[in-house]
């Protein structure tokens, strides 16, 4: 199979010391996920896990069951969420321990997140939780780090070069060259150069025209709230929002369907000018987080995930034929369980989104 399926992995299921003096002791993801709740008719809250439970993300079996179960249908490999703020880090010990314990046996790259967290999943985007900055000195600091999972034999590379993503490459300041350090060092350790991919959206500050711009390779096509598309019910959703902030009143969440988000989510690749990926969203319903500030996609099912997977594979095919280690496609998410975005096994749907990545496989990836 040419077409590698690679899921953005959320390392965010263990407590740590900060998360518990931000949102309380013991804080996890499923603090939010558990205590979920419906906001309109319909609405389907709380998504529990099915078969692996509230699981520990710093017990290596729960690792071990999550790459098995990716295996098994179809996923190539995972993009692990890393968080580096000058030095400091966060959420680190999944990936830290898959690299020591070396287990699972199962491709690998790193996401660097590079974005100041605030406190906006619960209504105060003024508060600085931990701010990213890039002093001097910081990428020497940073690749350190790196290079030790660049040289793990799992991770991920494309014609030798390891694949790092960063999630928002215009948010480095440009008169700072810290991605073309990154690659400068990469070069001296003995890579080709590094791969790097960052995030395109249609919002101002996501868009590109060309890679050179943000100093990237290529970029992964995002657009979850399926902002391009003219249906009515986007029209009269967009309507409300505005109306909603102009009166204070809120009615919320933001409700799309599922169906009018497609074609701007999985668009054609050739029309872009520089090296694009389609990135598939299998759901979407932030309220466990934001709650009436949310963004809920309605009618979201397995077999519409599957068909809108085939259009992905399809345009990945097409846009790269021959060039098999550019067959990127990838899927947000593995297991954002407090943004809707998953695929891991729940007690709604059961192995029913996993099993329609194994069809989608069989049935959209004919070469074209």
């Amino acid at each position: 199979m040419s077409v590698k399926i690679i899921a953005f992995y959320l390392p965010q299921y263990h407590p740590i010391e900060e998360n518990s003096n931000w949102w309380g002791p013991g804080f996890t993801e499923w603090h939010n996920v558990a205590k979920a709740r419906p906001l309109f008719r319909g609405h389907h809250q709380p998504n529990l896990p099915g078969e692996l439970g509230f699981y520990d993300l710093r017990l290596q079996k729960t690792r071990q069951d999550q790459a098995a179960l990716a295996m098994e249908h179809g996923v190539y490999g995972f993009c692990y969420w890393h968080y580096w703020f000058a030095g400091k880090r966060l959420l680190e010990t999944p990936s830290e321990k898959m690299l020591e314990e070396n287990t699972p046996d199962f491709p690998f790259c790193l996401a660097w997140a590079n974005e100041t967290w605030t406190g906006i999943w619960h209504g105060s985007p003024k508060k600085v939780l931990i701010e990213q900055t890039y002093p001097e000195g910081d990428v020497e600091r940073h690749y350190q780090l790196l290079r030790r999972y660049f040289m793990d034999a799992r991770y991920i590379k494309n014609k030798g070069r390891p694949v790092f993503y960063v999630y928002k490459p215009r948010l480095i300041p440009k008169n700072n060259p810290y991605i073309e350090r990154l690659r400068e060092l990469a070069k001296e350790d003995g890579f080709p150069d590094l791969y790097i991919i960052g995030t395109w959206s249609p919002n101002p500050n996501g868009q590109f025209k060309t890679v050179q711009e943000c100093g990237v390779d290529a970029g992964v096509i995002t657009n979850i709230t399926g902002r391009d598309s003219f249906s009515k019910m986007q029209w009269f959703e967009a309507v409300k929002h505005k109306l909603m902030q102009l009166t204070g009143l809120n009615v919320g969440p933001k409700r799309i369907r599922y169906v009018d988000a497609l074609d701007a989510m999985v668009p054609d690749l050739n029309r872009f000018s520089f090296p694009a990926y389609n990135s598939v969203v299998p759901n979407w319903d932030n309220t466990p987080r934001s709650g009436r500030r949310g963004l809920v996609f309605t009618d979201a099912t397995p077999v519409l995930f599957g068909k809108v997977l085939k259009v992905a594979i399809d345009n990945t095919v097409r846009r790269y034929g021959s060039e098999k280690e550019e067959q990127f496609l990838f899927l947000k998410s593995w297991n954002e369980w407090a943004e809707g975005n998953y695929v891991e096994p729940d007690q709604k749907n059961g192995r029913n989104y996993l099993k329609e990545i194994l069809v989608a496989l069989k049935t959209g990836s004919v070469e074209k």
